[in-house]
């Protein structure tokens, strides 16, 4: 009964759209699923802890109805509405707004026969036409929601049948939680379901996850341990597990569970299990699994929190100013009643003022002026300006468009151009004062070259690879230019990423639907099909600067050396290879094999070999025997983050030592001997991908350079391997091992094979993957190495990581002790050289287990793996007590370089007195060397590194530098009036850098702290954080938002920024190399960062401009209308009367003055975007709200009670003492009024184009077209005065003429006056800024350079797209070194002794100041 229960509530609370209403708000975006690394809307009804899972089977129907009969189906419904509750809840919605509701109130109030004021329909057309055009708005775009979510619903795909006992069609609405699916290549996943077979003949699925993260490279998926051996597809009548997992969550990278057997034993699940909907099954040729999460349970439609929604600042100031308005209604209203009363007071004996009621009673004058409070809150309700938040929402929608039509945005290397997520923040943009900017993949091109290595503590230059980047010019072939087109960009992206795909005709979707779903089945919203997919390079991070690397010769010298001598002698006479020998064998093995990277090679699929094809096998080598025998030993799979493998059986380990011990010592296969005179395999000219066609393999074979190890017949050679790598520092190393010889040639779960040069091929049994994560900083990889047998484990991460792991004892003796601490000091120098010259660091490192530790490890990760609760935990500690006393073999140093542009927009942002604080996670010396290769940093800016590793040294040294600041800038901001001095540091003399690694971060944002720390960051023009976690990020935006009320704009390009963009005012993100992970969290998204210089200097300034002034006319034409009607209250013995008929006084404001200033906002531009790019001072005015200050709109409206009374009384004296009726009087008045209102937006307009002129003249036409067909029609619409055919009367009146003439001259006369004055006499920046525009191309810069003054005339206007593209290298700063407090000047590298002395003597923790200052970098 229960359950019943339930399943009512839950059906009719769909029926009714009864669910949260944040839950409804969600916008389903089909193009991007989801808003990745968002959290979640609202939180999922959990069905208890834990979920279980039972198939959809016969033998398990009570269970199955116990139950996943309870859990929802994969019907998803993103509308808010439905036919039956459209009306009553969208009027619930609207009128959330006050505005809303204030005019409701005063239309009921109008049906109050003692306070009516007008008739009662015409008091609710406001609020009707305003409901209306809102309502029609919602309704079609929920409608476009509802054709989608059918579209969506209605796809079919394979579903199992109990019934059939066969898969069958199904739709996807019809799916359930406990379904079995078989999907084939290409299709799109249907529901969150866990991987039970796949064809492949690893247990791999391939999946891409573009539609969920933007990632268009491949993602391997696992079968679940214990089905990925079976040889035949799993049968789901034989299937007898039951699945326990976690309740429904929004965590895309998580996922921990376990699958019960019949015999209670457990098998452990993780997301390396799970495929997510949304994704896209590649180079698999079938996969089935069982959903476990179903319709808005998925994780895709958890995350999918759809547009973002803020309240601008602009809009905030608005709203205080509507509470004023009120204010100012009510103050009226009070002098209304207050005269009404004191009228009738006077002529209480009159019964001609004062007439009775029908039963005789007389109302006494304190209750007739209480009565007219109310009539006179109807009668000026235009005071309240109604259609204000409608033309807002208009004008924003006006200001996106153009900003998404403005070329200058578009990148074409991406094929992509600025986003508009946030439709209601795009004046926000020209009033940023704080920018907080990542580094990799933002300010740098996230594509990583691969520069220097330090193996065994030698230093490996890489000059000739240097060389080839400083001349190196990346050309885009037409091929590139093709594949780039959208057109094509379905069949370009389809082909390559399924080369081992084979026609499915038996798909669900058949094969004209994979082929419209196959980048991203779910953009069908405009029925466009394979053109709304979006744009997907061929294969990332494989572009030829990335993969052409060029050998060190001195490291070739020694790779020479390397012999299979060395490791076959089978005597112990014989020496062990030299130490240095094999540090560089496991350095560039590590390379090769501690990644994530899935190697595939065009039209060759992998064949696995099966026990009973042993026997008919030709043996080719013993190493072929070997590598055979490694395929049946401990197999690898995986958990949720760390990846593991299963548990084997007692002894294990000693029987795989002793199975694998005849070949731990025999002699390889001889291959080819090396010559160290090869370049880069990849060829050169070849289009953005690894992958060169077979025609250029073809020409290739024959003239492999002499040491190459020539592919055998069927093998695909290095140079057409595809790597699909996950970041692009795992890209470069791949290459960079490559390039070596130590060719990564395939990865299964299983093992990985390395094509290592003079070796031959080795296959490494791959037994655990501990992935990258934010915590560690390391990855780790778990292998049984082929020519020592040992399970061996290659690490690699951050240096402030691994240096701490690193053994301090050495059994084996003290002279290997002494060697590895040499080798460490080495290493430590070569890291700190490297940071300096700006590049990425990493270290490799080994560790060499026993089996027995082996197998003790994997007991307890067993545990850990297996555990739904607290797993992350169990499995961080497993992590560490495996990554321990490692040995280091070297360091690595990748060039991130600058992106095109981003000096030179850094520079202008800076002038435009926007503070910018970069946020990284890399060292403190790459971070020094990218602010100044930015220009963030200037050559004579005075540096302060801020380096501490507790509370107490960290307040001592800022309290230091804080005072040595203000002593030498009295104009720094003081402790009791901080946000008041921060406007000083902009314009101060004294240019001060602050530099703060991450532990000092953590210090200084603790609450006793944190006004010391906003102190000292106001006293400078720059702040760099190096080591920054994600979480310090935001909280550090967080904190500078909230403590000094500025606004902040945040801008990244990964997954670790989304908390830091979605903390902001505004988030932008770039689409770049990581994802697009950032650009889904983000209220604006762009190409490359030197686009945010035009974002806001140009469409910033003009949003902000346009909606300021535009909400100001608001203000000013109801104010003064209103007005009209107010001063002749006091002729009419404040009776509440109208001198105009009340159609005219309503649709006065609703019709005929509403589209000027909407076209105002969308169009005025105050400055050329020209100009206000060469002048980024401009922008400052924005950030002071100089548009919109309390002061302008008290000017405002003062201004327009003077033009108000201007209005009135010309024509009250004009026609004083003649016969003309009321609404006679009236007619002059609101024509008057109509051509002031509109001339004084031509007034402070300061560009009119044809679109204006059209406007204004369609509303003045209007007006006279229906005062006339009005005049003639209404003959008794409102006795006993009538406005029949007075309009027609005036027209032949030259009086009339006169009035109107005479009126808006004298009415808008002080105003002219003003901005004439203004701009000749003292005019504002932006009114000498639109001079320039005016002036021929030299007088404008002779005046650009006066303006900018004699200190900077010889400096030419900023502007990034007429400079050249960056170049490979970083140059360093010029000029001549200035003493620092704690570092010294970027051109040479500090002393490591006096500069750095107070801030050792602070804190003894303190290590990396004496390598804080800045070595030029090389300019290779």
């Amino acid at each position: 009964m229960t359950e019943c229960l339930q399943w009512a509530r839950y059906h009719w609370q769909r029926l009714m759209g009864g669910r949260n209403r944040d839950e409804d708000e969600r916008s389903y975006s089909y193009s991007s699923l989801l808003v990745c690394g968002g959290k979640s809307s609202q939180t999922p009804k959990l069905a208890g802890k834990h979920r279980v899972v039972v198939p959809h089977l016969w033998p398990f129907k009570d269970e199955y109805e116990k139950y996943s009969g309870t859990y929802v189906n994969n019907r998803i419904r993103t509308t808010k509405y439905t036919l039956l509750n459209f009306v009553p809840r969208n009027l619930f919605e609207q009128f959330h707004r006050a505005a809303n509701l204030y005019f409701l109130f005063l239309a009921v109030l109008n049906w109050v026969p003692l306070v009516e004021a007008f008739q009662k329909e015409i008091t609710m057309l406001p609020l009707v036409v305003v409901l209306t055009i809102i309502a029609i708005k919602d309704g079609l775009e929920d409608y476009r929601k509802y054709k989608i979510d059918k579209q969506i619903n209605n796809l079919v795909t394979k579903v199992y049948s109990r019934k059939e006992k066969r898969y069958v069609d199904q739709c996807w609405k019809d799916v359930a939680v406990g379904d079995f699916i078989r999907l084939s290549c290409n299709e799109v996943i249907p529901a969150d379901m866990v991987l039970l077979f796949s064809t492949d003949p690893d247990g791999i699925c391939h999946i891409e996850t573009s539609g969920l993260d933007g990632e268009s490279n491949l993602k391997q998926r696992q079968v679940v341990r214990g089905y990925a051996e079976q040889d035949s597809e799993v049968d789901p009548e034989k299937f007898s597990s039951k699945i326990e997992c976690e309740s429904p969550n929004n965590d895309l990278n998580r996922f921990r569970g376990y699958l019960e057997h019949p015999n209670k034993e457990h098998v452990g699940l993780s997301k390396e299990n799970l495929l997510l909907r949304g994704c896209t099954i590649r180079n698999t040729e079938a996969v089935v699994g069982i959903v476990v999460y179903a319709g808005h349970e998925t994780k895709a439609m958890l995350n999918n929190s759809g547009p973002r929604y803020k309240r601008s600042k602009l809009e905030r100031r608005a709203n205080t100013d509507v509470l004023w308005c009120v204010l100012l209604l009510v103050v009226m209203c009070l002098t209304g009643a207050l005269g009404h009363g004191i009228w009738l007071s006077r002529y209480e004996n009159i019964m001609f003022f004062n007439i009775p009621e029908p039963d005789g009673h007389v109302i006494s004058p304190v209750l007739a002026g209480f009565y007219m409070f109310w009539t006179m809150i109807i009668l000026l309700q235009v005071l309240i300006p109604i259609s204000l938040y409608v033309s807002i929402e208009i004008v924003k929608l006006g200001q996106i468009y153009f900003i998404q039509s403005d070329v200058d945005f578009y990148n074409e290397k991406m094929d992509s151009t600025v986003q508009c997520r946030a439709l209601n923040i795009t004046e926000d943009l020209g009033q940023i004062q704080y920018l907080f900017s990542d580094k990799t993949g933002t300010l740098t091109e996230n594509k990583m070259v691969f520069r220097r290595c330090s193996v065994a503590g030698f230093d490996y230059c890489h000059e000739e690879n240097a060389k080839r980047l400083e001349s190196y010019q990346e050309a885009v072939s037409e091929d590139e230019d093709s594949t780039d087109t959208p057109s094509d960009s379905l069949s370009n992206m389809a082909k390559p990423r399924a080369p081992s795909c084979r026609t499915v005709h038996n798909g669900p979707l058949g094969s004209k639907s994979s082929n419209h779903l196959a980048g991203n089945c779910l953009a069908l919203g405009s029925g466009e099909g394979a053109s709304e997919v979006p744009h997907s390079r061929q294969a990332a991070f494989s572009s030829p600067i990335e993969t052409d690397v060029v050998p060190d010769t001195r490291l070739l010298d020694k790779f020479s050396q390397i012999t299979p001598q060395l490791f076959t002698a089978l005597d112990e006479t014989t020496p062990d290879p030299p130490l240095e020998t094999l540090y560089i064998i496991d350095f560039f093995i590590a390379l090769a094999i501690c990644n994530t990277v899935v190697v595939s090679a065009p039209n060759q699929p992998r064949q696995k070999i099966g026990l009973s094809s042993l026997s008919g096998m030709p043996i080719k080598s013993l190493e072929e025997i070997k590598n055979l025998f490694q395929r049946w030993s401990v197999r690898r799979s995986s958990s949720p983050s760390l990846a593991s493998g299963k548990e084997p059986s007692p002894g294990v380990p000693n029987a795989f030592v002793s199975r694998l011990a005849l070949f731990s010592r025999m002699k390889l296969a001889s291959p080819v001997e090396e010559e160290a005179s090869h370049t880069s395999e990849s060829p050169q000219g070849s289009s953005n991908s690894s992958c060169p066609t077979e025609t250029e393999q073809q020409n290739r074979d024959p003239g492999l350079p002499e040491g190459e190890v020539a592919p055998s017949p069927g093998q695909p050679s290095a140079s057409t391997l595809c790597y699909e790598a996950e970041s692009p520092d795992e890209a470069a190393l791949v290459y960079a091992a490559r390039a070596y010889q130590c060719t990564l040639r395939s990865r299964t779960p299983e093992q990985v094979v390395v094509d290592f040069g003079a070796l031959g091929p080795l296959t490494f049994q791959l037994l655990h993957i501990l992935p990258f994560d934010s915590v560690r900083k390391r990855m780790s990889v778990v292998v049984r190495h082929p020519l020592s047998n040992q399970v061996v484990v290659y690490t690699k991460g951050a240096d402030s990581a691994i240096m701490e792991l690193l053994s301090v004892a050495s059994p084996d003796g003290a002279s290997l002790e002494k060697q590895q601490m040499i080798i460490r000091e080495k290493t430590q120098k070569h890291l700190d050289d490297y940071a300096r010259r700006g590049l990425r660091t990493l270290c490799i490192a080994k560790k060499v287990m026993s089996d027995t530790e082996y197998a003790e490890w994997l007991r307890n990760h067993f545990l850990a793996e297996t555990s739904i609760d607290h797993r992350e935990e169990l499995l961080l500690e497993s992590a560490m007590r495996l990554e321990n006393k490692l040995t280091l073999l070297g360091a690595t140093g990748i060039e991130d370089r600058l992106q095109e542009g981003v000096p030179e927009s850094i520079e202008a942002l800076q002038k435009a007195g926007i503070k910018i604080w970069m946020l990284t996670g890399d060292k403190q010396e790459t971070a020094i060397n990218v602010a100044y290769a930015c220009k963030l940093l200037e050559p004579g800016d005075k540096l302060f590194i801020l380096n501490t590793q507790s509370k107490d040294a960290c307040e001592t040294l800022m309290s230091t530098i804080l005072k040595e600041l203000q002593e030498k800038n009295p104009a720094s901001p003081e402790r009791a009036s901080l946000r008041e001095g921060l406007q000083h540091t902009q314009d101060c003399g004294l240019r001060a850098g602050l530099v703060i690694t991450g532990k000092a971060l953590q210090c200084a944002l603790q609450e006793g702290l944190q006004r010391q720390f906003l102190e000292l960051t106001a006293c400078c023009q720059a702040v760099v954080c190096c080591r920054a976690t994600p979480l310090q990020k935001s909280e550090v935006v967080k904190l500078v938002r909230s403590h000094l009320r500025v606004m902040t704009l945040a801008i990244g390009d990964g997954a670790n920024d989304v908390s830091m963009i979605q903390v902001a005012d505004i988030g932008i993100g770039i689409s770049g190399q990581e994802g697009m992970q950032a650009v889904m969290a983000s209220d604006f998204a762009i190409a490359q960062f030197r686009h945010l210089g035009r974002l806001l200097l140009v469409h910033g300034h003009w949003c902000y401009t346009r909606l300021s002034n535009m909400i100001l006319y608001f203000f000013y034409k109801n104010v003064a209308y209103v007005n009209l009607l107010f001063w002749y209250q006091f002729f009419c013995g404040f009776s509440g009367t109208s001198m105009t008929d009340y159609w005219v006084l309503i649709l006065f404001n609703l019709l005929f003055t509403s589209a000027p200033p909407v076209i105002y906002g969308v169009l005025e531009k105050d400055v050329s975007a020209e100009t206000l790019m060469q002048l980024p001072e401009l922008y400052k005015g924005g950030q002071k709200s100089e548009a919109y200050l309390p002061l302008t709109f008290w000017i405002t409206l003062l201004d327009a009670f003077y033009q108000s009374l201007v209005c009135f009384f010309v024509p009250y004296y004009t026609y004083q003492g003649s016969d003309i009726d009321i609404f006679a009087f009236g007619n002059p008045l609101n024509t008057a009024a109509l051509f002031i209102i509109i001339l004084h937006l031509v007034i402070e307009s300061k560009s009119l184009t044809w679109i204006h002129m059209l406007v204004i003249a369609g509303s003045i036409l209007s007006y006279f077209f229906f005062a006339l067909v009005f005049g003639a029609m209404c003959v008794t619409c409102n006795p006993p005065s009538n406005p029949y055919w007075i309009m027609q009367e005036h027209i032949l009146d030259p009086v009339f003429y006169l009035v109107c003439v005479l009126t808006t001259c004298v009415a808008l006369l002080p105003r002219f006056t003003y901005r004439a004055l203004q701009g000749s006499l003292f005019p504002s920046p932006v009114r000498r800024a639109q001079h320039l525009d005016r002036l021929t191309a030299e007088e404008r810069m002779d005046a650009l350079k006066k303006w900018r003054g004699a200190g900077t005339a010889g400096r030419a206007p900023w502007k990034y797209a007429e400079r050249p593209a960056a170049k490979s290298e970083r140059r360093g700063p010029s000029g001549p070194p200035t003493a620092l407090t704690v570092a010294s000047a970027p051109s040479r590298a500090v002393e490591q002794g006096s500069s750095s002395v107070r801030e050792t003597a602070l804190d003894s923790d303190f290590s990396e100041t004496k390598a804080s200052g800045r070595a030029r970098p090389s300019e290779g």
